[in-house]
Formats: structure tokens, sequence, C-alpha cells
């Protein structure tokens, strides 16, 4: 039997899933490969953040987890390739809830959900947010690109980061380089859900992400993306050190680094542990040592 379900990863505490904007993009792309390989999986709502991801998917217990654990393996596969690392998601685990229909419970898992770009302080609205589904609701302006099957076989395949032929010909991709979500994503249940954008709108403001930002106005967001501080690491490493990485690092050198990226970009410990690929409780012990 078909349910809605929210499925959640752990995030990741001494690492980042996407280190750039090409990793935003490769792992839209396998959105819409999994959203073309699974059709009886609804796509309600869904958003890529720097270290965990969230999926709002309709279908029965069984297909929803595997949409999402074929996405983090093939995620991983394009990750070791590029980076190096083995097993980055291994052992990230997948929680998934059942949403009940009553309630408004859909509604709220879809609003959390979308808001977790606006806690994270990377943007106003969630419909500014590029890497998910949150500007896809309510007539948004009409979007311009690629069909797939204009696409060379040796073009799609340097796009997709893999061998794809699951997708349909009349899908779109944008000028940005990503199969677009209003391809597979069921817009039109969504709106049919939330009746209007002023109810949409409502449940967004009054999520439990919404009031953990409100919690957090003054001081305690982050002031800088993840990626854009990990873009400034290398540079900042030399600059400082002479050195490349921070494994390469000597005790004070680790905590004079740590001082750096407090101070530059606002960080707190969790950000430093996500950026530097170190837990949490040497991050804390880092800036404990300033």
């Amino acid at each position: 039997m078909k349910r809605i379900y929210l499925l959640s990863t752990e995030h990741l505490e001494d690492g980042l899933w996407f280190r750039d904007e090409e990793d935003f993009k490769v792992a839209m792309n396998y959105v819409a490969i999994e959203a073309a390989r699974h059709p009886y999986v609804g796509v309600l709502a869904f958003i890529l953040m720097s270290n965990h991801v969230h999926f709002v998917l309709k279908g029965t217990r069984k297909d929803v987890k595997e949409f999402v654990e074929r996405f983090k393996h093939r995620y991983s596969i394009y990750y070791r390739k590029k980076y190096g690392v083995k097993q980055l998601l291994k052992h990230n685990g997948l929680d998934i809830k059942l949403i009940p229909y009553d309630d408004e419970a859909v509604e709220k898992a879809i609003a959390y959900t979308l808001m977790n770009s606006v806690v994270a302080g990377i943007c106003a609205h969630a419909s500014q947010y590029p890497w998910g589904s949150g500007a896809m609701y309510f007539g948004q302006p009409a979007v311009s690109g690629t069909r797939v099957k204009n696409l060379s076989a040796r073009a799609l395949k340097r796009l997709l980061h893999t061998d794809e032929d699951a997708i349909p010909g009349e899908w779109i991709i944008g000028q940005e380089g990503y199969i677009l979500p209003h391809n597979y994503v069921d817009c039109k249940g969504v709106e049919a859900l939330f009746r209007t954008p002023q109810r949409l709108n409502y449940f967004l403001n009054s999520s439990s992400k919404a009031r953990k930002r409100l919690e957090y106005a003054d001081s305690n967001l982050p002031a800088f993306r993840d990626q854009t501080i990990l873009a400034t690491l290398p540079d900042l490493l030399r600059s400082l050190f002479h050195k490349d990485t921070f494994g390469q690092l000597l005790p004070e050198e680790q905590v004079e680094l740590a001082r750096q990226i407090r101070f530059r970009f606002s960080a707190d410990a969790t950000q430093i542990a996500r950026v530097c690929g170190i837990t949490y409780a040497e991050a804390a012990h880092l800036l404990d040592s300033m």
C-alpha cells in the first residue's frame, strides 16, 4: 500500500556530501535518475543540504527506501571517483517516518523539508534554494533548457556522470546543468494539498524549522555556506602555514586554523568540523584551546 514517508539521512559530523556546486548538480541529476527508475514512487519534496538530505516520497516503504538507498549508492560512487573517499555513505543511517494523512502532518513534513535551507541561513525563503524542490510550487516562472532527447548519448553521459537510458526524452535540462525537478516532482499534488500559496507559506513560517531559526536569530546561524569556507581553505592553509591539507598541520596550527575560520566566517564548532573533516568533539577542543 502506498503511503507518504519522510526520509532523512543522518548528518555527517565530520565531512560534507557536497563540496562544490558541481557535486550538487550531479546529485540533482541522480535524484532525477532515481525518479525515472522508480515511476511508482511519487516525489513530493526534497532538499540536498551540505551534510544530509531529506525526501518526502509516496509509495510503499520498500520502494521509497530503495529510492533513497539507490541515490546514496550512486552518489557514493561518484564521490569516490572524484575525491578518492571510499564508503562515504555506507554507514550513513536513513531515518524513515510514516506520515499520517490527518492533523496536517503531510503539509508539516513538506514544510519541514523545504525550510532546511532557510534555517541554515542560506536563503530568506525556501523558493530561493536551488538544490531541491522549493521553487517548484504555485506558478513559478516557465522553465527553459534542452530536452534530454536532443542530447547525444555521449553528452548525456558526460552530464549525468553515468550511463543512463531511463530518463524520458521530454524531460528538460536547465541552463544550470541538471534535469529540472519540475519534470518529476508531483507539483500539482502538492499544490492541491496546500490549496493556496498563502497556506504553503503559513506552514513554512510555522514549521519546526522556522521556530528553530527564530530561536537562533541573534547569533548562532552560520554566516557562510560550508562550500564557501571549503573553497577558501587551500589558500588559507598555504598563506598561513605553507601546507596543503588540515592533516599536515601541527596541533598548534590546527588551533590557529580553527581560530581563523571562527573569526573570518563566524563559524561554530559544528561547521568547523564539517569543513575540516574532523569530529565535533575535536573541533570543540580546538576552539577551547584558543
